[in-house]
């Protein structure tokens, strides 16, 4: 029998206090609270684009800075997806997509080898878009990186609004996740890997 790919993290700090819940092998339900509004936007984003059924609530110390909250939460998906995918045998394992947001193009690719890596070239127009501060996605995805064991490369091209270009990255970064995380029969049982383990330097 298959083993559900599903995990429950929780994660509490004196800044922080994050909980989750995620079906890799889901339909792209969310429910998202972080108490930043355009930040539950992108997650959700992730989440219905990714296909992961994702449950994430955050109260973190926004009166200080959003940093905590935007930095944690990467950190715990990235768990998520650590514990759900378990040793990951059988999975495609890397994945890309180009990600086309009316006059923007951003770009996403993704190995969940095990090696935790973080190329991020996403320069910000603004300071803020909507309420989110942009400069802090730059932490949010080096702690999912770290914690899932991810070589994490995201790149915006090019793009005029600033919405459009952060949406384009969530969204190229929900399809290369899924496409990475997905199965295949050929590779049923096996771990995707020559050293026979997915680990730092694997």
């Amino acid at each position: 029998m298959t083993r559900p790919r599903t995990a429950r993290i929780e994660r509490n700090t004196k800044e922080t206090r994050i909980s989750a819940e995620l079906n890799v092998d889901g339909a792209g339900r969310y429910e998202i609270q972080t108490g930043i509004r355009f930040f539950d936007h992108m997650l959700e984003s992730f989440a219905r684009h990714g296909a992961f059924d994702l449950t994430l609530r955050a109260d973190g110390d926004l009166d200080v800075d959003q940093h905590h909250t935007v930095e944690d939460c990467g950190i715990v998906l990235g768990q998520a997806f650590a514990e759900a995918l378990g040793d990951r045998a059988g999975i495609l394992r890397a994945g890309y997509f180009l990600m086309p947001m009316d006059e923007s193009l951003a770009a996403a690719a993704v190995d969940l080898g095990g090696r935790p890596a973080l190329v991020y070239r996403v320069p910000a127009r603004f300071r803020l878009v909507g309420d989110l501060q942009v400069e802090l996605l730059h932490d949010f995805f080096d702690g999912f990186a770290v914690h899932s064991g991810a070589n994490l490369h995201l790149r915006v091209l090019y793009g005029r609004s600033s919405h459009h270009r952060v949406e384009a990255l969530f969204k190229c970064w929900a399809k290369a996740m899924r496409f990475a995380c997905s199965k295949d029969e050929q590779l049923k049982g096996q771990l995707p890997s020559t050293k026979g383990i997915l680990e730092r330097g694997a």
